[in-house]
């Protein structure tokens, strides 16, 4: 702590200094430097004052009982922080801090599979909502009858690609579906991807021959979630066949900037999966890199049950999961992935 603290004060002193701006890449990383350090250091600063606090209110319960109820409410609010300062430790990946893409798309079975894939979407934006993430829905192809098609949202603030990444994979859904008359139960599929967005410091080269941009007119279902334009646009890469389109912003400019920025999000993110695969040959671990299988089953009938396949955690309410409430799920997979990286 005391090492941090004094690292900060001496990056800001630099930066407080003349001529600091003469080599901006140098400036640009001891920006960066900065921002992590504080990252770390302004939350632990804030859980000692916490800490502080509660310990006068239980001096003060001792002597008074009715501060009893006061103290276990900061208790548990304490212990709360304490958590959530230990996930963030928990995230040390190259992109972790950034924001994210969420891409979410139904699997087989038409109807069904779309209005699965629908419900995701809403999981995830009230899961931004809950966690005070701001979100926008960049890219929404409704369904023919119900649900979506496709859909991209777009997550911004402090880890959002951290603390997501581990929704990468399907998701399987079992319930009786509404839109069957027999009322039977059916299995649903669908698909969510998570990458990060990617900043200026990626080198990431789009020549200009390599892609083709096409503007269309958005429409259709789904008005609650995009802003109905005639400017959306589509990019295609070439190369690697990867399209991703924007119908979110008001303007085509505007539509084709976000539009480049998740191109090269998928493109960084397909270096990426390269690059795995590739040290997963160097080390026959096969196994562990595994890009699409299912990570999750959520059963509403015969009983109740959403189980994270990778980590064994469960819970029966699974309406609260719907709702947003995967943080359960996410720690579990944090920690999983720590401990193998202290296994190692």
């Amino acid at each position: 702590m005391a090492g941090k603290e004094q690292e900060i004060a001496r990056l800001e002193k630099r930066m407080a200094s003349p001529g600091f701006w003469d080599d901006q890449e140098k400036a640009r990383e001891a920006i960066g430097n900065l921002k992590s350090l504080k990252q770390v250091v302004e939350p632990l600063r804030k859980l000692v004052r916490d800490a502080e606090e509660v310990n006068l209110l239980l001096e003060l319960a001792a002597e008074d009982p009715t501060a009893i109820e006061e103290f276990d409410r900061e208790l548990s609010r304490l212990d709360r922080e304490t958590r959530q300062f230990e996930l963030r430790q928990m995230l040390h990946g190259p992109r972790d801090a950034a924001n994210a893409y969420v891409a979410i798309h139904p699997g087989a079975g038409g109807t069904e599979a779309c209005d699965w894939a629908d419900m995701l979407l809403r999981m995830y934006i009230q899961w931004c909502e809950r966690t005070g993430h701001d979100y926008a829905v960049v890219e929404y192809q409704p369904g023919e009858e119900a649900g979506l098609k496709h859909a991209t949202l777009h997550v911004l603030g402090d880890y959002a690609y951290g603390y997501l990444r581990g929704e990468t994979g399907v998701h399987r859904l079992v319930r009786i579906s509404p839109f069957d008359a027999n009322k039977r139960r059916h299995t649903s599929f669908a698909a969510v991807d998570v990458t990060p967005e990617v900043e200026e410091d990626v080198n990431i080269q789009i020549r200009p021959e390599d892609i083709r941009v096409d503007a269309f007119r958005a429409g259709g279902a789904g008005g609650q979630h995009v802003n109905k334009t005639s400017s959306a646009i589509r990019i295609t890469h070439l190369p690697t066949g990867i399209v991703v389109q924007c119908q979110n912003e008001r303007s085509q400019h505007q539509n084709r900037a976000q539009a480049m920025k998740m191109l090269i999000a998928r493109l960084y993110q397909l270096h990426e999966r390269k690059r795995q695969e590739e040290l997963a040959k160097a080390y026959d671990e096969k196994g562990e890199i595994a890009w699409g299988y299912q990570i999750r089953s959520y059963v509403l009938q015969p009983y109740t049950l959403v189980k994270d396949l990778r980590t064994g955690v469960e819970t029966g309410n699974v309406q609260a999961v719907l709702n947003g409430e995967i943080d359960a799920f996410i720690e579990a997979y944090l920690r999983q992935q720590m401990g193998k990286k202290e296994g190692e």
